[in-house]
């Protein structure tokens, strides 16, 4: 019997760019938004169903503002209780990025996954953390220190890999040696050099692993920092690398008299949903065997720090 699993991304904007209502306000208002599309998951019978990176609320890291600290809560916190009932209410498990406060002053960028009773099965950290460029990430989140762990949900063994730990196959392969069958990957990246990479890396990471790929992303511009688009174009892929399933994207145009990029459209607040056939792994890991033809005892170097 074929294990046919619905997994579905929501990807939306932030409805609130006003730097002066309180954080909790705004937070509320992003998880708001978001129910909606949670139910129409559940209704149109999503079994994983995956949410952005720290989905409740802006990507402040632009910022450098200790205030957002207070968006910061426990794994068990109110935001993850609240999602509970409507993964019980659809049968639906759920990867849920949040905003992790572990111990006063230590904070993670992390994931909660809830089983589709609303209990939870596992914590990601994200471990790789981008400090260049507009991305402050060191100031706001430790670097995770949970390896690199799956968790089974009823329905399949999921992994997560969070936005800029897409750029390192390490963390990657390691979720395939885990048992991942599906890898979630939460992001929040904005128009420029990434946009090329964003349907590059992830369906490498699906082909090289033989794994399904879920990769989701925020969309339109948010102030106070105006760092660019987040253009959207969430997916989901096979382990062939096979897009099943895309969101719309930020579209941008060349200026013919300049030659510069122009933003001309914006990526659409939405869910989208693709069935993922289990067995599909097995099938192309007896084709491409590259668990069987790897050479663990050779990569002793990728380990040693560089000078």
């Amino acid at each position: 019997m074929a294990r046919n699993v619905r997994v579905g991304l929501i990807q939306t904007s932030n409805p609130i760019n006003d730097e002066s209502i309180p954080v909790s306000e705004i937070q509320e208002a992003m998880f708001q938004k978001h129910l909606p599309f949670i139910e129409q998951a559940g209704e149109e019978g999503v079994q994983i169903l995956g949410l952005q990176e720290i989905f409740n609320g802006p990507y402040f890291c632009p910022s450098q503002d200790k205030r957002w600290y207070a968006a910061a809560e426990a794994p068990d916190g109110p935001t993850v209780e609240r999602l509970r009932p409507y993964c019980k209410k659809y049968d639906m498990a759920m990867v849920v990025p949040i905003y992790e406060r572990a111990m006063a002053g230590v904070y993670y960028n992390s994931a909660v996954v809830l089983d589709a009773d609303g209990s939870t099965v596992g914590l990601y950290r994200k471990n790789h953390i981008p400090q260049t460029s507009g991305f402050w990430e060191k100031y706001f989140f430790k670097p995770g220190n949970l390896g690199y762990p799956t968790f089974q949900t009823k329905y399949a063994r999921v992994g997560v890999y969070i936005c800029y730990d897409r750029h390192f196959p390490e963390g990657a392969r390691l979720l395939g040696l885990n048992g991942a069958e599906i890898v979630f990957n939460p992001s929040a990246t904005v128009a420029g050099l990434s946009q090329y990479l964003w349907e590059l890396e992830q369906p490498a990471h699906a082909v090289a692993n033989g794994y399904f790929m879920a990769a989701s992303n925020r969309v339109g511009s948010e102030a106070p920092w105006g760092i660019g688009e987040f253009y959207g174009n969430s997916y989901i892929c096979n382990p062939r690398g096979q897009f099943l399933s895309k969101a719309s994207a930020a579209e941008f145009t060349d200026d013919p008299n300049t030659g510069e990029r122009v933003f001309t459209a914006k990526g659409q607040d939405e869910l989208i949903h693709a069935d993922c056939d289990l067995d599909m792994i097995e099938e192309v890991r007896q084709v491409w065997q590259f668990y069987r033809d790897r050479r663990p005892d050779t990569y002793g170097d990728m380990v040693k720090q560089l000078p």
